[in-house]
């Protein structure tokens, strides 16, 4: 048995000078904001999902970025209706959200 069903990283990665980085776009809380909505739908813990916050993952022109294993599923997202979507379609339900799918 899995410890975590799922396991979603947020890269958080600060670069300095303002180059491309996923701190940049809010990265930090939109972690938080994901971990918090699991947690109210009571999905976040052993044998369900763990939100991590991450370096960088390499992924800095694409970013903002996160990756849920053990899928190895990318993605990017904006705002707070894309980590919803996330949340539901993917996590939730198993159903990938292409539209917000790094290759």
């Amino acid at each position: 048995m899995k410890f975590y069903d799922k396991h979603i990283f947020f890269c958080t990665k600060q670069r300095p000078n303002g180059e491309a980085c996923c701190a940049n776009h809010d990265a930090a809380h939109m972690c938080s904001y994901m971990k918090e909505k699991l947690k109210e739908l009571g999905h976040h813990g052993p044998g369900q999902f763990r939100v991590n916050l991450a370096g960088c993952m390499g992924r800095c022109e694409e970013g903002p970025v996160m990756v849920v294993y053990p899928e190895g599923v990318w993605y990017t997202y904006h705002t707070e209706e894309d980590i919803n979507e996330i949340i539901q379609s993917h996590l939730l339900y198993g159903n990938k959200v292409e539209r917000l799918l790094l290759g």
